[in-house]
């Protein structure tokens, strides 16, 4: 290391980096959340926020409720859905048959000319 004196992760002129300079911080209250998993998590609060129902659990993910005993349930995920999953949502079998037969005859009278 060259020069051995030098002080990492400060700029030159920064000055002292304490509460004097940056005032007081609010008066905090830290709350308890539960996920599924038994996890606890201890956000801290300013006293004048409203507090959130629910909190992300930042072990495993699952939202976090403040009873202990009845945590929130895990979101239900849906699975990928391919667009043909969607066009089979909105249209039936006899649908897609009229359709295809109607693009076919389209396809076979382009070809005989």
């Amino acid at each position: 290391m060259v020069g051995g004196n030098a002080i990492r992760g400060t700029r030159v002129g920064a000055g002292p980096s304490g509460e004097s300079e940056r005032g007081e911080s609010a008066p905090r209250r830290r709350v308890s959340y539960w996920c599924a998993n038994g996890h606890e998590s201890r956000p801290s609060f300013s006293m004048d926020a409203e507090v959130p129902d629910e909190w992300d659990c930042p072990r495993c993910g699952l939202p976090g409720g403040q009873d202990a005993k009845n945590p929130p349930a895990a979101p239900r995920t849906e699975p990928y859905k391919t667009h043909l999953a969607y066009v089979k949502e909105r249209r039936s079998d006899a649908d897609g048959e009229a359709i295809l037969a109607e693009a076919l005859e389209r396809l076979r009278q382009r070809r005989q000319i």
